[in-house]
């Protein structure tokens, strides 16, 4: 896939990043739906990912192994990144077309509310099945 650019809401932090599919994922744990004010929809751009060197980023710490990256100007949600600096994972809302990634996974499907739900067929996993895949590496997981 090409390197796309994106934009926070106020438009000054901005980002390039060549994601790895053109595929969209879900994550419904609290951390996500607190960090983005509903479901976090991403694109993983893992190894592929930079912000402006100006760009008023802020980040914070909100589990061991990852940080969120948001605009500290206008307060939108850009990107998950993994403290171990191995995945990124960008808000699609960055992008200028974020309806280029079909969503075809969710993750922490059992912390999802009742009251949304996605069209269409995706591949599901919940909390308890995402931690043991991903919570035994080093530097996994939301």
């Amino acid at each position: 896939m090409a390197a796309l650019t994106g934009t926070c809401l106020c438009g000054a932090s901005r980002l390039e990043a060549t994601p790895v599919s053109d595929e969209a994922g879900v994550c419904h744990c609290s951390l996500c739906r607190k960090f983005s004010g509903g479901m976090f929809i991403v694109a993983d751009c893992s190894g592929n990912l930079s912000f402006d060197k100006d760009a008023p980023l802020g980040r914070f710490q909100s589990s061991e192994w990852g940080e969120r990256v948001f605009c500290a100007q206008c307060g939108s949600s850009l990107a998950w990144l993994s403290r171990d600096g191995t995945m990124a994972f960008v808000s699609v809302q960055a992008f200028e077309d974020p309806g280029r990634f079909p969503v075809t996974h969710e993750m922490f499907i059992d912390c999802k509310p009742a009251s949304y739900a996605l069209a269409g067929e995706t591949t599901t996993m919940t909390e308890a099945e995402f931690m043991a895949q991903y919570a035994s590496k080093p530097e996994g997981g939301a």
